[in-house]
């Protein structure tokens, strides 16, 4: 996945937010808790994202992969080159980052978002 196909999947979830952080982070929200940011400067193009407790070592360990810096205690991780991994893992990825993150927020706003 380039970083359109990240923005425009990120964007179909319900209640998405995106915007530049740190002047050049490009970062996925949902009710203004992150889910995933991709770097918009430097080559090749890097991200981070949340991923379930039980798996952030297995992944974190993997080629291309490591703890997120500053996130690592919040179970996300670094891919250093975002074109490694192919579209359909990155689809799981994000989607289950965005359900991790969003499984935390209040009912009544989940509701408002339509997110179950």
């Amino acid at each position: 996945m380039n970083i359109e196909e990240i923005q425009s999947f990120c964007n179909s979830l319900p209640g998405v937010t995106e915007d530049v952080k740190w002047g050049h982070d490009l970062v996925f929200s949902i009710t203004a808790k992150m889910f995933c940011v991709v770097a918009l400067s430097g080559t090749p193009t890097t991200a981070s994202f949340k991923v379930p407790d039980e798996e952030f070592d297995e992944i974190s360990n993997r080629e291309g992969f490591k703890p997120a810096p500053y996130m690592a205690r919040h179970k996300w991780v670094y891919i250093d080159d975002i074109g490694k991994i192919k579209k359909a893992e990155w689809k799981k990825f994000l989607r289950q980052s965005y359900d991790l993150v969003s499984q935390k927020l209040p009912a009544k706003t989940k509701k408002q978002f339509g997110i179950s």
